[in-house]
């Protein structure tokens, strides 16, 4: 029984939300959107996470061909147990204060100084005006464009996530897992970009890691009771 388009979209919806709600990404987009025009930081993160996600759906998707679909099957049940058990062990280590959040911050904070420094003898009127005669397609290669990209790449790749993304597009419709990630990227990093910092500060990781690892188990149950062919 081939996998279902529906059952491909909402698990990886579902997954790709509580992964990606108090990541390491979610936080640098909303500082980003604080110190960057929220468009430009939009446009280059969100254009990272379906770069990522379609390249991760895309190993998925290889991986039954040069492996039995019943090897896949089992591999990615496996990483659904250990995500899942991962995630519950950080969310009981929590201590309730955002960690992940403070060390983000701070990293940007050190790139921010040393980028004002460089540019601080530019004028802003300068600046505006050439923003204002610069066409708008070309801002999308502007330098926090680039900055943004780049952060969001970079951070998500080797992540739980797109790890989970792979196993999840090998053993469903990987056009599912596609358009269920995009939807969920698109949607969590738009309240990342428009919510800010005041956002990311209210987002308890622990209770994000403790239903993501709920989630993954339940995955893991499901994948492990409807066996290779996909039938329960």
């Amino acid at each position: 029984m081939a996998p279902s388009l529906l059952g491909g979209f909402t698990k990886s919806l579902a997954m790709t939300v509580l992964s990606e709600i108090g990541d390491k990404t979610f936080f640098a987009a909303a500082i980003l959107a604080m110190r960057h025009p929220r468009k430009l930081v939009l446009a280059g993160c969100l254009t990272a996470l379906i770069v990522m996600t379609a390249l991760s759906a895309s190993l998925g998707w290889v991986a039954p061909n040069l492996i039995s679909r019943k090897w896949t099957h089992h591999v990615t049940t496996l990483l659904f147990f250990v995500f899942g058990i991962w995630s519950l062990w950080e969310g009981f280590k929590e201590d309730g204060e955002s960690e992940e959040l403070a060390e983000v911050e701070a990293e940007l904070d050190a790139d921010f100084k040393s980028s004002k420094g460089e540019t601080k003898n530019k004028s802003k009127v300068t600046d505006d005006r050439k923003k204002q005669q610069r066409p708008f397609i070309m801002q999308f290669f502007s330098p926090i464009f680039i900055k943004a990209f780049s952060i969001t790449f970079f951070g998500e790749w080797g992540d739980k996530s797109q790890i989970a993304t792979i196993g999840l597009a090998a053993d469903e419709n990987p056009f599912g897992v596609v358009l269920g990630g995009i939807l969920a990227q698109a949607l969590c990093t738009t309240a990342a970009v428009m919510g800010g910092k005041s956002l990311a500060t209210q987002i308890s990781e622990k209770m994000v890691e403790l239903s993501s690892g709920v989630l993954f188990l339940l995955f893991g149950i499901m994948s492990l009771l409807s066996g290779p062919e996909g039938q329960l």
